[in-house]
């Protein structure tokens, strides 16, 4: 990657940029400076990801143009759709724009896809008007197979994206996961309509590039934006600003 595609992919990716922060012992304070993070000297993020708890705060003080996400059913991803509704009503009433919602996954595991199905469309119904993301936690799955099933049915109860990872497991965001949530997007009637988030391990504007590299391929070159490409990240942020600023990280090129 020269110089110039350098920069192109971290503006893109700045733009597209969900900035996280989901540890459990998260603050008011670190919510707060999480939200400052977000409007940067060249520019400003898409959202900013955090627990339904702080998500009225996130509300409060992230920029005017950035949008706020929390998640819900997180991190395990249970089969019970009382719990996501439970998270996802706590997310509506504080006035978030965005849900990032776990698929039971190890239900799928078990073959049970009704029990999945019937979390996400609990999950769809209470977050009516928000925009939602869907959570495989592909690092779980890690077939191909059961990648495009759980994309499958995810499409097929209303998700607005597809989203690689939770973060906390092992494997994250995959090149080959991603292809296969892709394929799906590219083969859902909602084809046009419909988001990629890679989430989990993407720490460098080269990794960055990459994935939008895949949905340029898969999507079209209109779906690298933020309407429809998210990165979930923290750290990647500070990359950006390196590359941005032109001091580029020794691993910025690497491995694109």
């Amino acid at each position: 990657m020269n110089d110039a595609e350098l920069q192109q992919a971290a503006r893109q990716a700045l733009a597209c940029l969900d900035l996280t922060r989901l540890n459990d012992d998260d603050t008011e304070a670190d919510i707060e400076r999480l939200c400052e993070r977000a409007h940067t000297r060249h520019g400003e993020v898409a959202a900013v990801c955090v627990w339904p708890r702080l998500a009225a705060l996130a509300r409060r003080r992230a920029p005017a143009g950035v949008r706020v996400a929390a998640v819900a059913n997180f991190p395990h991803g249970e089969a019970k759709p009382e719990r996501a509704q439970r998270d996802v009503g706590e997310i509506v009433q504080a006035g978030a724009q965005e849900v990032d919602v776990v698929l039971p996954w190890q239900a799928l595991l078990d073959g049970d896809t009704g029990a999945v199905a019937r979390v996400l469309a609990a999950t769809r119904r209470a977050a009516d008007g928000l925009t939602l993301k869907v959570i495989l936690e592909t690092g779980m799955l890690q077939s191909d197979a059961h990648i495009t099933e759980a994309s499958r049915i995810a499409l097929g109860e209303g998700a607005d994206f597809l989203k690689t990872s939770t973060g906390k497991v092992p494997t994250g965001a995959t090149p080959e996961a991603a292809r296969a949530m892709l394929r799906a997007i590219a083969g859902d009637a909602r084809r046009a309509a419909v988001g990629f988030k890679a989430s989990g391990g993407v720490r460098t504007v080269a990794e960055a590039g990459l994935y939008l590299k895949l949905v340029t391929e898969h999507l079209g070159a209109e779906a690298a934006a933020p309407a429809r490409f998210r990165i979930g990240a923290s750290g990647l942020l500070d990359d950006i600003d390196a590359v941005l600023s032109g001091r580029a990280s020794s691993v910025s090129g690497a491995g694109y």
